[in-house]
């Protein structure tokens, strides 16, 4: 990712110590790149990734918190401008699907929902704006989900966490109009069902996971580096000219 335009590219990518972040961290690794990695207690998998990236060449960091707390996203951005000098790109990938039917949600699950995944994003943002502001080429990625386009019989629903990640792609766009004259793009990536690492939980069991596989025009699920691919792309300079975009990697599965 570091070349003569850009130098060294200093990244914070939130839950990156397994999944999507994990892939799109070992895909930026690298000499003269400094990467961030957060989890909120996975401190097992967060060291793991890391020396994957020590070994790649990457200067690396981590740094733990639950993103729904009140201080947790700026304090990150505190860490990664302690540890590297500066902050390039904001990844905020770190979030949860909840499969329960909206009306038996209670306001709390509702309220940690929309405070982890979208409230965050926009805690750090607004925290890290002064600092991608003093470099060239700002970068802030977030992930979304298909939960919040797809609702048709045959595919699981996510109602909690759906809204959340709706609110949070209005949020990229919002962002993405104020900030297109400052040289800082804001977009997101909307992952459909993505193979799960081994050892982690998955919604899936066998039986939908068949169903789930015949809906999908490609007709298997992705992995997590096809939707990491997708994201390099928007944190690198061929992307100047992408912003306020969310850009599905589903294998075919729309509205």
């Amino acid at each position: 990712m570091t070349d003569q335009a850009t130098g060294p590219r200093r990244i914070l990518i939130t839950g990156s110590s397994s999944g999507i972040g994990a892939a799109l961290a070992r895909r930026l690794a690298g000499p003269d790149v400094s990467i961030l990695i957060h989890a909120r207690r996975n401190r097992e998998g967060a060291e793991r990734v890391a020396a994957d990236l020590r070994t790649a060449g990457a200067r690396v960091e981590t740094a733990f918190g639950d993103l729904g707390d009140a201080g947790v996203p700026a304090r990150l951005v505190e860490a990664a401008i302690g540890a590297f000098g500066g902050l390039d790109a904001v990844v905020a990938n770190a979030g949860w699907a909840d499969r329960r039917d909206l009306l038996s949600a209670t306001d709390d699950i509702l309220a940690a929902a929309q405070a982890g995944i979208s409230g965050s994003f926009v805690a750090l943002a607004r925290s890290a704006l002064p600092h991608l502001e003093s470099g060239s080429g700002g970068r802030i990625v977030a992930v979304s989900a298909f939960g919040a386009h797809v609702f048709r019989p045959g595919v699981m629903t996510f109602p909690v966490t759906a809204a959340a990640k709706a609110a949070l792609e209005t949020h990229v766009r919002s962002l993405a109009f104020e900030l297109a004259g400052r040289g800082i793009t804001v977009n997101a990536v909307a992952p459909g069902f993505i193979e799960k690492e081994a050892g982690t939980s998955s919604a899936l069991t066998a039986e939908n996971r068949r169903a789930i596989t015949s809906a999908i025009p490609m007709a298997r699920l992705g992995s997590a580096d096809e939707v990491a691919a997708v994201m390099a792309f928007l944190l690198s300079k061929d992307a100047a000219y992408v912003t306020g975009q969310v850009i599905h990697v589903t294998g075919g599965l729309v509205i």
